[in-house]
């Protein structure tokens, strides 16, 4: 029982639902060793737009504003805006490299749709 109740306390402390899977945080890390900087975050946000009603943003930031989510993820901080949040709950950050894919991608619970540029969803 304890290791229930331990789980659910570490998901309730979670300061947004997106993760970052080993892959894709290495990959920051050497983007952010190329660049020659320390101070930025991997920021994850939708916006109205595409073809879907809603798209995905993925950057560097080096701000924080206000009502911002952090997750740290092994010296890689994810930085969810408060406004994207339920729509990224559940979502999962993969890096791909291989000969049909290469990038990030985002695999999304919940999109109900895509188009086909793969970028929106709604």
């Amino acid at each position: 029982m304890s290791d229930t109740a331990t789980t659910t306390s570490t998901e309730q402390t979670r300061a947004h639902g997106v993760s970052l899977t080993d892959a894709a945080a290495q990959k920051v890390k050497s983007l952010l060793e190329q660049e020659g900087r320390d101070d930025l975050r991997l920021r994850v946000a939708v916006q109205p737009g595409g073809c879907s009603g809603l798209i995905y943003q993925l950057y560097f930031d080096e701000r924080y504003l206000e009502g911002d989510e952090t997750v740290d993820f092994d010296g890689v901080e994810v930085i969810v805006d408060n406004m994207s949040v339920p729509y990224l709950d559940g979502a999962a950050i993969d890096f791909k490299d291989t000969i049909s894919e290469q990038g990030f991608t985002i695999d999304n619970p919940n999109a109900a749709g895509s188009c086909a540029c793969g970028d929106s969803f709604h």
